[in-house]
């Protein structure tokens, strides 16, 4: 039996663990989640769900990892073999979360090229919406692809098969570059951003504290959501990881240095964000309440149309714009990528070229989808289903099984034999009440919201596809799990 593969060193293993975490959604989302429930009250929650959620989840992952060498399937069945499953179901909702958040890289890409004649104009909302996406009306009219997004998703499935095939000693060596290039670029775009007029109210806007939405529960709930789906848990990314790790490594520090990591960048986007913002409302001549947007809004419509009016080197800042969206997403895709290899290799004991081939031929036919006009629809409805229903509920059963099938106990005895720095009994309580009460919470509030009101107001069949995809996702990890191994 050939050796499992192992991290050229711990720099290599934090590295691509906070180039995992810190994605897309720490410049577009968590400044806006910020500003919305609080501004910088809504710190007080964020850290709170972090230390009691964030931390012990992260080191749950990587003690299931470390201890079991393998996979999320092949952890989750040395402890209950019927359970493998589930550890199937976290992969594939990886990989089905891939084959979108990729093409949204590919749009970054084609836009990339657009920051040189500053294609979107004076009317960057038009421009991605009707001239470069060719949004349809209804998802069930794909429409045809476009083909500048379908050969930019093509180079960047291409990247990541470059970047995983040969193995995490690659993979460590890729990050050393790809993860300090965001951080690079945001201060770049900060100190930018900060000699705009109008900045400094832009920040105000930002961290200006309104401690009364502490005293509502949903501000909180928030807060855990964004601590849950900015670290890469409940994907099988950090269990893949960490079985890569020696047999001694200090598993609770690390668990502490790449949390602290992600959120101190995500803390940092904002202001990069937020000056520009106030920049944006300042020359309109509008409140900032206007302008400001998150998601695709924020990088493809209110970002571009305020470098379009700065007054010298547009074409430079919109270029390191649309880098700094590409660095930020690569590390965390071809992470969902190499999970699911992980999982293929462990299983069916093959060589990590067929592994990853097997894995990105399908994600880029799948992934098609999304190059269409319909593409922006789709990916809005499974999304809100691989997110809101299907990691919080992988979260949710993870640490039933841990804590009460295996023995949350049991699993910190484990972290801490392996560890320099060791934890206490509060994260036995974490992982067995507080946190699946607030998982369960979430799903149960989410779906009471959904039964009141179709998701986007999409069209019922567009919706039960969507369903249909979820639910087959399950049928399929029963499946996998039910295969004979190698």
């Amino acid at each position: 039996m050939a050796e499992r593969e192992r991290w050229s060193s711990r720099v290599s293993f934090v590295m691509a663990t906070v180039g995992s975490a810190v994605g897309l959604g720490n410049l577009w989302r968590f400044p806006y989640i910020c500003y919305k429930n609080g501004g910088g009250a809504f710190l007080i929650p964020y850290f709170v769900a972090l230390f009691t959620a964030g931390i012990p989840l992260m080191i749950l992952e990587f003690s299931l990892g470390h201890k079991f060498q393998g996979s999320a399937p092949h952890s989750y069945s040395c402890i209950r073999k019927k359970w493998e499953w589930l550890g199937w179901w976290a992969l594939l909702i990886g990989f089905v979360i891939t084959t979108y958040y990729n093409v949204v890289i590919a749009w970054s890409v084609d836009y990339l090229f657009y920051s040189i004649p500053v294609s979107w104009g004076d009317n960057a909302k038009d421009f991605f919406f009707k001239k470069f996406l060719q949004v349809s009306s209804s998802p069930l009219q794909l429409g045809g692809i476009r083909i500048p997004i379908l050969l930019a998703a093509l180079g960047v499935w291409l990247s990541i098969y470059l970047i995983i095939y040969k193995g995490v000693e690659r993979v460590g060596k890729v990050v050393l570059f790809t993860v300090p290039l965001p951080v690079i670029l945001l201060i770049v775009l900060i100190l930018r951003g900060m000699t705009l007029p109008g900045a400094i109210e832009g920040v105000k806007f930002y961290l200006t504290p309104d401690f009364s939405k502490l005293a509502d529960p949903k501000v909180w709930l928030a807060a855990y959501a964004q601590i849950f789906f900015s670290l890469s848990l409940a994907f099988g990314i950090l269990i893949a990881y960490s079985s890569y790790l020696p047999s001694h490594h200090d598993i609770n520090n690390s668990a502490f240095i790449i949390s602290l990591t992600n959120c101190g960048t995500s803390f940092l986007a904002g202001f990069a964000v937020f000056p520009v913002l106030g920049y944006l409302a300042h020359v309109k001549g509008v409140p900032i309440e206007k302008v400001v947007a998150s998601g695709p809004g924020l990088a493809f419509i209110a970002y571009p149309t305020a470098l379009k009016l700065l007054p010298f080197a547009v074409q430079f800042f919109s270029f390191l714009f649309f880098l700094l969206l590409i660095s930020l997403g690569i590390d965390s895709a071809f992470s969902l990528v190499e999970a699911v290899v992980t999982g293929v290799m462990d299983k069916w004991k093959l060589n990590r070229h067929l592994s990853t081939t097997l894995v990105c031929i399908p994600g880029i036919i799948i992934g098609i989808i999304f190059t269409t006009r319909a593409g922006l629809l789709w990916l809005d409805i499974i999304d809100d289903l691989m997110t809101s229903f299907g990691l919080t509920s992988v979260g949710l059963l993870q640490c039933i099984l841990v804590g009460y099938i295996y023995g949350a106990e049991e699993m910190r005895k484990y972290a801490n034999s392996v560890s320099d720095f060791p934890i206490g009994k509060w994260w036995n309580f974490c992982v067995r009440i507080l946190t699946p009460i607030i998982l369960a919470i979430s799903i149960i509030l989410v779906l009471q919201d959904r039964i009141k009101s179709p998701y986007g107001g999409y069209p019922y069949p567009a919706l039960f596809w969507g369903w249909g995809i979820f639910f087959s996702l399950i049928v399929i990890s029963v499946w996998l799990a039910s295969r004979r191994g190698r």
